[in-house]
Order: C-alpha cells, then structure tokens, then sequence
C-alpha cells in the first residue's frame, strides 16, 4: 500500500470550512466524477486551507517539536514501511509511506500508532501551551491512495515544494524536515 497521509494540528481548519469541503466531495462524487479525482480535488482544496493557516496552533514552527515528528517518522523505516519522503509544515505534515503487500503489519493500525506516539511526545513540549484536555492532533488523518510510478513522482515533488507554494519562508522550504 503505498499512500499519502496528511496529519493536521487539532482546530486548524474552520469547522464551517470543513463542512464546506466535505459538501464539495460529496457533490463532486454525486456528480459522477471518478472517486480518484474526486479525492485528488477534495486534497488540493484541504492543503490549501491548511497552508493559508487561518487559525489554530503552529506547533512545528518550534524546531524541538519538529525534530520529535521527525524522529518517529524516520522510525517507521524500522517497523517495514519504505518512507518515500514528508514534509513537516507549521501545522501539518505530509508522508509518502508504502508498506509491502507481504508485511505482517496492519497499515491503518500502524499510522494509529503513529498519530498516537507523535501526539504524546510532541504533546509533553508544548505542555504549557494546552489545557491537559486539548487534542494535539485533529482526530484521523487525510489518506490519498497512490496509483502508479508517474503520481508517486509528482506527489513527492509536491510535497517537497509545499512550503515554497504555501509562501512560507526558507526556514520551512530548506530546513531538515523535507526529506529527499
């Protein structure tokens, strides 16, 4: 399974916003449009809002906290999955992950895992900035399906310019967090 997930910081897209965006996928697959091209806009929409940051937390503006992001996500390399490449933005990061067809691992149990870890050890830097009930993460995570070698291209490319397209400054466009 090879995928791109999108995770967000919890409140970092309008509640009005989202329910606008579901609104559009679900008109846009009523409509007939192939379910792939109906995920691909719903996305290109979703990374918009979520690079414009029109509220919410920017936890990985704080290198200690992206460095603890990154870490795990190195990880995954150990437990099987093949980490094609991520980019760790303001309030949000995207990973290119395949996990072999023979793995034993369970792919939606291991990226649980992994919203889970990350949100715990991110969670204790930014302790005093978060009421001991607040979410680090926004609950699940956005999941676009790979289908071939040419997507898989133009989507590392993607994310690897997603800083740059989203005007953010060169801190966040060269810094250790864009993998190659």
């Amino acid at each position: 399974m090879l995928s791109l997930l999108t995770f967000r910081l919890h409140g970092t897209v309008p509640a009005a916003t989202g329910r606008e965006l579901k609104a559009s996928l679900r008109e846009a697959q009523e409509a007939g449009t192939d379910h792939h091209r109906a995920q691909k806009q719903f996305f290109a929409k979703f990374d918009a809002v979520l690079d414009r940051a029109p509220i919410g937390p920017a936890y990985f503006e704080n290198e200690k906290t992206a460095e603890v992001l990154a870490g795990e996500i190195m990880m995954l390399e150990e437990t099987g999955f093949r980490v094609h490449g991520f980019a760790i933005l303001p309030n949000h990061i995207h990973l290119v992950l395949e996990l072999p067809d023979d793995s034993p691992l369970s792919f939606a149990k291991a990226i649980d895992l992994l919203h889970l870890r990350t949100g715990t050890n991110c969670r204790r830097l930014v302790r005093p900035k978060l009421p001991p009930e607040a979410e680090f993460w926004q609950v699940g995570w956005h999941e676009y399906a790979v289908q071939d070698a040419a997507e898989l291209i133009r989507l590392l490319a993607y994310v690897r310019g997603n800083a740059r397209a989203a005007g953010l400054p060169a801190r966040f466009q060269e810094w250790p967090y864009v993998s190659e």
